[in-house]
């Protein structure tokens, strides 16, 4: 008998600024994904957190790569904060996390795969926008 192993779950975790604009979070995107040899196609859904499920940048994003966008409360994300590669008093006083695109990548990774996750590609940043991969079996 042959064994197939399934595709692993790639979840991009996302936080911005209000206002962001869509080319920005789309630039990040892709330079994230090349410098770590990844395809968009690889990707199953983008995750954030709720203050963000209105942001236009984060919505028009999700439409261009016709990708679902899950959003979590803070209190949903705050067990992730002790894996966090990095922990920011300032994102927590904003949202209430102390690390947006890292905490939902890894949420929302183990909830469609069912079991736990891990950081494929920690927080990248760029002046408005932070960007996280996070990968499940």
């Amino acid at each position: 008998m042959i064994e197939v192993s399934a595709a692993p779950t790639l979840v991009v975790g996302l936080g911005c600024q209000k206002g962001c604009p869509v080319t920005t979070l789309r630039a990040l995107l892709d330079q994230v994904l090349a410098a770590h040899r990844l395809q968009t196609r690889q990707i199953q859904a983008l995750a954030s957190i709720d203050l963000k499920r209105n942001e236009p940048g984060l919505l028009q994003l999700a439409e261009q790569l016709q990708l679902p966008l899950t959003c979590f409360s803070s209190s949903q994300l705050a067990p992730y904060a002790p894996r966090l590669s990095h922990r920011s008093p300032i994102a927590f006083e904003h949202s209430g996390c102390y690390g947006v695109a890292e905490s939902a990548a890894l949420a929302l990774a183990e909830r469609l795969s069912g079991g736990s996750a891990e950081l494929r590609v920690p927080r990248q940043k760029c002046a408005q926008a932070t960007l996280a991969l996070a990968v499940a079996r």
